[in-house]
């Protein structure tokens, strides 16, 4: 299949694809006799594979190490295993990060609301009012 056939069933654009290519993620491509690039099943199933794991947050960097291995028959299930847990434990700090970060905007915001009330604004009290998001 020609690049805009990948393009259109991977749901990238070719320029993406191109860019792929250039940085060592997709091969490079066989060459019809008027130059087209000609691209298989296996391009696309790789190409997917590329989009999927960017959706989950691997590099490409990541990506690239993994599929290196792949191409040199390593068994890669078990880096693509750790590297999951590995994001998995990433988001799970991520997300611990923003409930406390919501709780302290919380804090900041009845703060403010006590504070400001009677439709004033004592710089001080408002001011100490940030103190729990900046801990």
């Amino acid at each position: 299949m020609r690049i805009g056939r990948l393009a259109a069933r991977a749901g990238v654009s070719t320029k993406t694809i191109r860019y792929y290519e250039a940085i060592g993620l997709l091969p490079e491509p066989e060459r019809t006799a008027n130059g087209y690039r000609c691209y298989s099943d296996t391009d696309l199933a790789q190409l997917r594979f590329i989009r999927r794991a960017q959706a989950a947050g691997l590099t490409l960097e990541a990506i690239r190490g993994i599929l290196n291995d792949h191409h040199r028959g390593i068994q890669t299930c078990r880096e693509v295993q750790s590297r999951a847990e590995q994001q998995i434990a990433a988001i799970d700090r991520r997300i611990a990060e923003l409930r406390a970060m919501r709780k302290s905007l919380r804090t900041l915001a009845v703060r403010a609301a006590i504070v400001g009330r009677d439709g004033t604004c004592n710089v001080a009290e408002i001011c100490s009012a940030f103190q729990p998001v900046l801990d």
